[in-house]
């Protein structure tokens, strides 16, 4: 259920709908080029669902050696899944682990088959990969079955709490003790540089620095630690990471494989604060958010980030421009709108005048414009300074903000969550302000209604004005190598602090252009709704 505002903020309908139409004008040409293409993190998440997994001993995953024989040999182009089924009926190796072993050692000889053989190793391959998507499926099913047992949180917003130690086996009993102190929702933040690693770490890791690896491992202890605790408490608890940067298609598949319950995954986030390639994020954010619609996944996006690194008073409109476009490209790849949980933070400078009233502003016209989405609330960080009390009266008002606007998922805000890991008594106290102020005034949003023109309804309309303005700016931008409008935007910085080209930034030798040929089961199975 989502706490709504109906008609608190007076809109002009015909606005919003230029608003949508004009993502959607500007996100369809980028769609159309993800379709076109594919990349070694697509190609490796497609094996992973096949059942390949593990890694050589220097750590290297068996996908990797894999999907990199195969792209040396007969190239990518029409896809990994054809060449590796048919080496696998030539007798090259009785299965696709001993297969991967032959070709990290350059034992194993791949080929484009055509005919007979390529219609069987379709075949084959589309079988594998189906147990996979099957997979997936159970695991949705037995997240309906514990909710239906266990029950969900009696509360909106549900408290969001992040745990990340470094090292899982330290994970597990913060992550234990915060739910039971009232976490709806654990968070294992990931590793400080994982975002730019071109593999995903294999098993249990107790190294990790400002955060865990996310591993499928990791993923897998997390969850039977947080099912013990849901039976202990009778609730369910939810389990979060991070499904983005450079493996975003394999952590997705590995989180609806091991039944993680949302993942941060943002359409944007990799090309402009971690320098990625335009085209290999986009590519890669598409496949992931066909695996999160189908595991039940919540996505958590990231518009926090352009809080963080802008004025959030002048770079309001760049957040609501970047959640239209989220929705956009979520809905597209299957997503529900149960399934939005659209970013935006509290990040005003507290010593503005109306700061408080400007958040409120802009928390509504989220909560208004996406009215069925979970939205995710997140805490003030940029204008935190070590004042304890100034510290936990900026909670309390972003607690309060959460309450009065019907938010969908809170993140506790806490003194040191800037330090690598938050004290364990200020997590708990930041627990009992959010408890304080949502069992005060979780009711706020019933009674809330602040006039036409007020304060905060003008704000909201401006916002909104700014946002389509951007977005005109977008669609209109001058479209430079054939990229499409919101492409070049990107590159001239008319959108994002930063301009990112697409034809630069990390992980652009991973992309490939289809053939026509281009065959790969998972994308097919996730696009009809086929288990078989």
């Amino acid at each position: 259920m989502v706490l709504r505002n109906k008609g608190v903020l007076e809109l002009d309908p015909a606005e919003v709908k230029r608003a949508r139409s004009l993502a959607r004008t500007a996100g369809r040409p980028v769609v159309n080029l993800a379709k076109r293409h594919t990349t070694v993190s697509v190609e490796r998440a497609t094996l992973r669902l096949a059942g390949l997994a593990g890694a050589d001993h220097d750590n290297v995953p068996w996908v990797n050696h894999l999907v990199d024989a195969v792209r040396t040999q007969v190239g990518l182009e029409d896809g990994v899944t054809t060449p590796v089924w048919d080496a696998l009926a030539r007798g090259e190796a009785p299965d696709l682990l001993t297969l991967a072993q032959k070709a990290a050692s350059g034992a194993a000889r791949f080929t484009l088959p055509e005919g007979r053989s390529a219609t069987r190793a379709r075949r084959d391959a589309r079988m594998h990969v189906a147990r996979g998507i099957r997979s997936i499926d159970r695991q949705r099913a037995t997240r309906d079955r514990l909710i239906a047992r266990h029950g969900d949180p009696k509360q909106k917003p549900w408290i969001y709490l992040i745990v990340a130690t470094g090292d899982i086996y330290e994970d597990i009993p913060q992550a234990q003790a915060a739910a039971r102190e009232g976490a709806d929702v654990i968070a294992v933040i990931r590793s400080t540089g994982q975002s730019l690693l071109d593999f995903v770490p294999e098993g249990a890791t107790r190294e990790g620095y400002a955060g865990t690896y996310a591993t499928q491992e990791n993923f897998r202890l997390m969850r039977a630690a947080l099912d013990e605790t849901s039976r202990e408490l009778g609730r369910y608890i939810r389990l979060t990471n991070y499904a983005s940067g450079l493996c975003m298609p394999e952590i997705a598949t590995l989180a609806g494989l091991e039944r993680l319950d949302m993942m941060l995954n943002d359409s944007m986030y990799g090309i402009l604060f971690r320098d990625i390639n335009p085209i290999r994020t986009f590519v890669d954010q598409r496949f992931s958010r066909q695996i999160h619609a189908r595991a039940g996944i919540i996505i958590n996006t990231g518009e926090d980030n352009y809080l963080t690194t802008a004025d959030a008073v002048e770079a309001a409109h760049t957040v609501t421009v970047s959640q239209l476009l989220n929705e956009y490209f979520a809905k597209e790849a299957g997503l529900a709108d149960w399934q939005l949980g659209l970013g935006h933070a509290f990040e005003i400078d507290p010593s503005i005048p109306d700061s408080f009233r400007l958040e409120l502003a802009h928390a509504l016209l989220a909560r208004q414009l996406f009215p069925d989405a979970p939205l995710k609330w997140m805490p003030p960080t940029k204008h935190m300074t070590g004042d304890i009390f100034r510290g936990y009266l900026l909670d309390s008002f972003f607690n309060l903000a959460g309450a009065m606007t019907g938010q969908g998922i809170l993140l506790v805000g806490m003194m040191t969550e800037a330090v690598v890991t938050p004290w364990i008594s200020d997590r708990d106290l930041a627990l009992q302000n959010v408890r304080y102020v949502l069992n005060a005034a979780g009711g706020l949003t019933e009674d809330f209604h602040p006039p036409r023109d007020g304060f905060i309804q003008t704000r909201a309309r401006t916002v909104l004005a700014e946002a389509i303005t951007l977005l005109e700016q977008i669609v209109a931008d001058a479209v430079r190598g054939g990229d499409p409008a919101l492409l070049a935007a990107i590159a001239d910085g008319t959108f994002g602090a930063m301009k990112r080209p697409a034809t630069k930034g990390r992980g652009l030798d991973g992309v490939v252009r289809k053939s026509a040929a281009y065959d790969n089961p998972a994308i097919e199975l996730l696009e009809t709704g086929a288990t078989r």
